[in-house]
């Protein structure tokens, strides 16, 4: 059996901020005050970013205006965002990460995918293992993360999302009733505010209840969407822990846009657009794309996305942007959009012959037939002709 590890630090950005602070000798922790990161305190401008567990007790949320958060809360302290140091923290745990196991996959700035099952020092006792590198990343980096284990991606990720912060959790396929199924259904990994809006109108409001439901119901109001969070209520996820970075087998594009998106005819502008880049850098490579995904970031951080295999490959931004608008439409929750991205993968060299399916099979043959019956009737014509004024009447064009 696999043994997944999801790791994710306990509010990064503000954890990462509060210990760049410890070192330059300032007599606070963020961590252990009403504080967020976002904007700066005297303009009291942009979005809340992150925020401390003192700061959530006077209702501050990610991703609501930081004028908002000190409305709620008058001695909040806030810190603008550092984007280098953020980047230099993950380094250094993503670092430490690989002398456990080489198979990790990176999957943001502060979370990640370790197998345990290849680590260098594999042992059965795996709590232990977890525990240890909770406690370690403490004492060398002094920020906390918490660890979620199962033999799959999704539930060791929803493990890891229990009780915060410094924790290790377990949720294996035989937990699931117990541990996720009573969970509200919007703890749901990828089940936003308008799937989970859609679900409570079906009288679905536990996890539970979804994976109890008819997966066919759910996928008349929710789609593609709906099958893929009833498999998730079910605990279906991937064991494969990814090694490699998808960038090297993709071609996508993505943009974070100036403001934030609340109207479909603007987000499917920007996919257009964006779904032509990606047939141009696609010919450019000389490839063409079996699988299209697109992402979305919201307005708070959280992210969803969605992907479709094709039949045939395709190169072209119509081709690809039809594919992809169909997907944001079953995706997006309605929520305000920061970043949309499109991307292609299953890549296949464009010269290399394409299998047909049955369908495009019967199709070039009906194509063949009619081509044929054209040309049949053609020469009759031109038979006639001759028979009438001479072979010399009709001759070909130079």
């Amino acid at each position: 059996m696999s043994i997944i590890f999801h790791i994710d630090v306990n509010s990064a950005f503000l954890s990462w901020s509060a210990v760049e602070e410890l070192k330059e000798g300032k007599g606070r922790d963020l961590r252990e005050i009403p504080s967020i990161v976002g904007g700066d305190q005297k303009s009291r401008r942009g979005v809340v970013l992150a925020k401390s567990i003192p700061a959530k007790k006077y209702g501050i949320r990610t991703g609501e205006p930081v004028a908002n958060a000190f409305r709620k809360c008058g001695n909040l302290t806030s810190v603008p965002p550092n984007h280098k140091k953020y980047s230099e923290y993950s380094r250094q745990l993503m670092r430490f990460l690989l002398e456990v196991s080489p198979v990790l996959e990176q999957v943001s700035v502060d979370e990640c995918y370790l197998d345990y099952s290849q680590a260098y020092d594999y042992r059965e006792d795996y709590k232990a293992a977890a525990q240890k590198i909770k406690d370690e990343v403490k004492q060398k980096f002094g920020f906390t993360v918490n660890v979620g284990i199962s033999s799959n991606k999704l539930l060791a990720k929803m493990a890891s999302d229990f009780e915060k912060p410094d924790k290790v959790h377990t949720l294996f396929p035989e937990e699931i009733k117990e541990k996720m199924w009573p969970l509200p259904i919007g703890d749901l990994y990828m089940a936003g505010k308008k799937s989970v809006e859609t679900l409570e109108k079906l009288e679905i409001r536990t996890i539970g209840e979804l994976a109890k439901a008819d997966p066919e119901l759910v996928s008349i109001h929710l789609k593609s969407h709906g099958r893929k969070l009833w498999e998730f209520a079910n605990g279906y996820g991937t064991q494969e822990v990814k090694i490699e970075r998808e960038d090297a087998k993709n071609i996508g594009n993505s943009t974070t846009l100036s403001k934030d998106v609340v109207l479909q005819d603007e987000a499917l502008e920007v996919i257009n657009k964006l779904s032509v880049k990606v047939a141009g850098r696609l010919q450019k490579a000389g490839q063409r794309a079996y699988n299209i995904g697109v992402e979305i970031k919201y307005y708070d951080f959280t992210s969803a996305s969605h992907q479709t295999q094709l039949r045939t490959g395709v190169s072209d931004g119509e081709s690809i942007y039809q594919v992809a608008k169909e997907l944001f439409q079953e995706l997006w929750d309605k929520e305000p959009i920061r970043l949309l991205g499109v991307r292609s993968s299953k890549l296949e060299d464009i010269n290399e012959p394409t299998q047909l399916t049955l369908f495009e099979v019967e199709e070039e043959v009906l194509q063949l037939k009619e081509k044929y019956e054209k040309e049949r009737k053609i020469k009759e014509a031109m038979n006639e002709i001759h028979k009438k004024f001479g072979d010399d009447i009709i001759k070909k064009g130079i």
